[in-house]
């Protein structure tokens, strides 16, 4: 039997049923009943309504949990390569050695892209951010694999999902190497996901490319952690683009155009950019004072999540990681220096301790890309070939049943009704 709320209002009540239990977290009321009292729903930003239901991923933000497919994402980063992490997410379990292998051939087999994709590139100014050249060559994807469109077939959407995991790495690299004047280089099928990314973003002809081990490690972190998210912008950016049956490629190019935005993916490019406005070690401290005047612009900055009361779990794993590439890279780099310096500043600071101000997944994915060695353009990048998952995941799940259009109301503001008469030649 459902369990029936009651809701009051005006000195009226109406009885909602608990529509959706919950394995963790809040069930949910329906709120349809609303509209006998003449009523809408008013929730700006959506943040205290469910939109759906999702088995994909849960975040806890009293305890600082983040769970995928019941995993905490903690185990996930530390035990599990990317492509481990995405059989995960698309299938809700853990791969056994044969599913693995064949995930992983099946992906690999898949990582080349049409040449006419690198000659598509030539049309944009060699400035162009990057992520205006993987919104395009994203949604270009269609043109050429339009055999995988149908979204009401099974096989389509599996063929589509791993061509877009595969061609991912191969089209952010594209990208980068156009905007810094050099050749796109083939992926390398020996490679394992993340060492072929770096393999493509830093090899060129003239010379063979190692993948340091210790940077290859950071890289698929760097992707498992952003795999997913819950119901990001992004995400839900996908999922209203896919209500409508629009394909994956076409979901994921608007999801890419959401995640750019500073206040969601960009946050680590505003972070580096932060710290070239510092520009020195002695600067810090008067920087730091600045979060008592603006504690929610410093939280844009890559200071603390808005999800998360406390830490969020995954900046305690980059954290780790982030200080073992600079031991290993060395650090002579001065905004690598005066990050270092920030991150020792906030950790110890009250104000930033009291308010949950510190550094973030933002701030330390910043730090190891810099150290990397790629510009602060491509982080967003980056973190959107991890995103990629997730948005593969949610993409495939709104699929198992029947679409529902996104058809969010609102509360309209303008002007009442009123006759139209022409002002021209008066």
């Amino acid at each position: 039997m459902t369990k029936q709320v009651a809701i009051s209002l005006d000195g009226q009540t109406i009885h909602a049923p608990e529509l959706a239990s919950a394995t963790c977290g809040q069930p949910g009321v329906n709120i349809a009943g609303l509209d006998v009292l003449g009523l809408t729903s008013y929730d700006p930003g959506f943040t205290h309504t469910a939109g759906c239901k999702s088995a994909i991923s849960w975040i806890d933000p009293d305890n600082s949990c983040l769970l995928h497919r019941g995993f905490p994402v903690e185990q996930l980063a530390r035990q599990c390569d990317f492509l481990a992490m995405a059989w995960i997410l698309l299938n809700g379990e853990a791969p056994d050695e044969a599913q693995y292998q064949a995930f992983s051939d099946t992906i690999t087999r898949h990582t080349m892209v049409h040449e006419q994709m690198a000659r598509m590139c030539r049309g944009f100014r060699r400035d162009s951010h990057p992520m205006a050249l993987m919104c395009a060559l994203v949604g270009a994807l269609a043109a050429f694999y339009h055999d995988v469109l149908d979204v009401g077939n099974p096989e389509h959407r599996a063929l589509a999902a791993i061509r877009l995991l595969a061609k991912m790495p191969t089209l952010a690299a594209m990208s980068y190497k156009y905007s810094v004047e050099q050749p796109a280089s083939y992926p390398r099928n020996s490679l394992s996901y993340a060492d072929n990314f770096l393999h493509q973003l830093f090899a060129i002809p003239a010379e063979p490319y190692v993948v340091n081990p210790i940077i290859g490690q950071a890289m698929n972190q760097i992707l498992v952690l952003h795999a997913d998210h819950g119901q990001c912008a992004s995400t839900t950016t996908v999922r209203a683009a896919a209500s409508s049956g629009a394909n994956l490629f076409a979901c994921v190019a608007a999801g890419l155009a959401s995640l750019w935005g500073p206040q969601h993916g960009g946050a680590n490019e505003a972070s580096m950019q932060m710290l070239e406005t510092i520009r020195h070690v002695d600067q810090v401290p008067a920087f730091l004072r600045q979060a008592t005047r603006d504690p929610a612009a410093f939280r844009r900055l890559g200071f603390g999540n808005s999800r998360y009361r406390h830490r969020d779990p995954r900046a305690a794993i980059l954290r780790e990681t982030c200080h073992r590439v600079l031991a290993e890279l060395g650090l002579s780099d001065s905004l690598l220096q005066v990050a270092m310096a920030l991150e020792e500043a906030a950790l110890k600071d009250d104000f930033c301790i009291e308010h949950g101000l510190a550094p973030s997944v933002d701030f330390y994915t910043a730090v190891l890309l810099r150290a990397m060695g790629l510009p602060s353009a491509m982080f967003v990048v980056v973190v959107a070939v991890g995103r990629s998952l997730g948005w593969v995941a949610h993409w495939n799940e709104m699929h198992s049943e029947p679409l529902t259009l996104y058809r969010p109301r609102q509360i309209y503001v303008g002007e009442p009704r009123r006759d139209y008469r022409s002002r021209r030649g008066q």
